[in-house]
This record gives structure tokens, sequence and C-alpha cells, in this order.
């Protein structure tokens, strides 16, 4: 199941109390304090891990607690320290501070780890408080309390193409056609109900990640359809691949429900200005090779951009589009393989 939010409680662990005790010794009767200090309590760590795509996980399990350190002993022991706690995110997570919304980490990097909570300080034991007035204290200190916090977690994913568009647009049988992906495809408005992530391999040392968001109308920044609920996963796309189908009627037809895509984008707050665009017509298969060619050449001419037109069914203009995908997204790589 994919989530992208969840909210969580995180503890780490108190601090040991230090030990109040005195050296017992057969020819030491005086042998003075010897309570050791108290471990400190387990911190509370993030690290981002590529291996999940969903915060599912903290639905099921939203409290999360550092061990406390252990109480000093007699003979100057120092009590155990707390184990620390490492909780996994999925990559792109953001860590919010709850209910202030102040961002404490965004976890882009793979393997990336981040203090969220430090255990308390392990308390003193009664050794410190001996002076020549007061040889034999029976004082000692508590540990320090851990911290407790409430965290809102936000994931969006990280792709490097973002395949948006309005319903029916054939975005989940593209990326069914680009990767291993499996995204559900039906002759019926908004199958995709969540995003999508896919992996594209152009060769042995070229690969792509794809992901297809559900899809938009118009209203949808204030919440018709499904909304704008994911288009937060847009944000961290480096090229967004609008797809139009030839269902929506001619080129007028085809750049006005392009419009309207930009206008929800736009509005939503995800336009993402200077995003490089690349326009995929899809189902050209439901044309003669003829009309499809020359709805390509109008729609580049009306839209002034790059105008792929693909079949996800015969496989018509995927390699093509695959390399335009690639120079975009790796520009610099493709000049030089140039």
């Amino acid at each position: 199941m994919f989530l992208d939010r969840a909210t969580i409680r995180v503890r780490s662990g108190r601090g040991g109390g230090g030990g109040a005790s005195f050296r017992r010794l057969k020819f030491k009767p005086r042998g003075g304090p010897d309570g050791g200090d108290g471990g400190r309590g387990g911190s509370v760590y993030l690290r981002a891990t590529p291996q999940l795509a969903t915060l599912y996980d903290f639905f099921l399990r939203p409290v999360y607690a550092a061990e406390n350190g252990k109480r000093g002993a007699g003979n100057n022991r120092t009590g155990a320290d707390g184990k620390d706690l490492t909780i996994a995110v999925p990559c792109g997570t953001e860590v919010w501070l709850h209910p202030k919304r102040r961002l404490l980490a965004d976890m882009v990097t793979p393997q990336e780890r981040v203090l969220i909570a430090r255990g308390g300080a392990g308390g003193r034991g009664n050794k410190h408080f001996a002076t020549a007035v007061n040889q034999a204290p029976r004082t000692a200190t508590e540990g320090g309390p851990g911290e407790e916090l409430v965290l809102d977690l936000e994931l969006k994913l990280i792709a490097d193409i973002g395949l948006v568009g309005l319903p029916n647009a054939g975005k989940s049988a593209l990326l069914r056609a680009l990767s291993r992906a499996r995204p559900k495809v039906a002759d019926y408005p908004f199958t995709t109900r969540y995003p999508h992530l896919g992996i594209c391999e152009l060769d042995a040392e070229r690969r792509l990640v794809i992901a297809d968001l559900p899809g938009l109308i118009e209203g949808a920044h204030e919440g018709a359809g499904l909304g704008h609920e994911f288009l937060r996963h847009v944000e961290r796309t480096k090229v967004l691949a609008h797809c139009v189908t030839n269902e929506h009627g001619g080129a007028p037809e085809i750049t006005a429900a392009f419009h309207i895509l930009e206008r929800e984008l736009a509005l939503a707050g995800a336009a993402r200005e200077g995003a490089p665009r690349i326009v995929v017509l899809t189902k050209l298969d439901l044309l003669p090779d003829a009309d499809a060619a020359r709805l390509v050449k109008e729609l580049g001419a009306v839209l002034r951009a790059p105008v792929y037109g693909v079949s996800a069914v015969s496989g018509a203009g995927l390699p093509a589009l695959l390399a335009a995908l690639w120079e975009a997204v790796f520009p610099q790589a493709a000049a030089f393989s140039g």
C-alpha cells in the first residue's frame, strides 16, 4: 500500500542515574565513595534507504523509542549506554516537527543518517561529590531526560522523469512499455490512484527512473478529481513529460488539454520554472501513419516544444523518446557521447 504522509512519535532514551555506594574492603573500612556514573540514553537517528518506497510501515507502527541508559554501580562502574535506534525511511522523505511545521531534515541521499532526538546524559555518581568537608557524600544525580518529538513525514519520490497528463492519457501504458513496472491500465479515468515508479534501462550503463503520477483534471488545484494530492512528487523530477492523446481530438483540442495541465501545475505550485518539458503524443496506433506524422508536426509548431509520438502497444517511437529523455535529464553526458 502506498502512503506518502505519516505522523510518528519518537523518544530518545533517558540517561541512567549515578550510583551512590561506598568501598567496603576488609582492610579499608573507610574506602570512600565509589558510585559510578550512569550511562547515556540511546539517541534516535533516521537513515535514508532506497529499499523503501512508501511510508506504510509508519502507519502500522507510529511510536519509536530508544533504550534508556543503565544506572551506575559500585566500584566506580559506569552504567551501560542505551542502544541507539536507527529508523529507515525512503529516500526523498522530508521530516517536519509537529505541529510547528519546522523542517528538520530532507533525506535525499541514500544511506544519509540524521540525528533526530539526542539521548539524555548519564547522572553523576557520588564519587564526584566527595570534598574535604564531606568525605562520605550520599548524593548522586539522576540521568538527563530524553527528547520526545512528534514528526510529520512527507515522501516526495525521487525520479528523473515525471509523467503527467489528463486521465486516460496513456501514462500507465507508457510506463509499462518503458519499464518492468506494472501499474493498472484500464479504459476508464483515474485508474492510477497513487504514483508508480519504474526503472528504464537504455543499456548496461544508462538508466532512467520514471514516475507515473495520477491524472489531473481542470480544477484539480481546488480538489476536483484526485486533486493535487500527489503533485508534491513532481518537485524532485528533473524533466516533465506531458502525455497527451489524439483521443482528445485534433491539434487545437490537444493544445487546449496541454494548457489545462500546465495551468493546474502552476496553480498547485508544482510548475517548476525552467524544468525541461517534453510532450508525448500517445496512442499513435489509433491513427494512420500519415495522420500521426502530420499531427506531431502540427503540435510541435503550436506548442513550441519537442513532441514525440509513441505507441505503447506497437512500440513505435519509444527509442526516439528514450533518447530524448536521456538527453534532457543528462545533457552533459549526451553532449559528450555525441
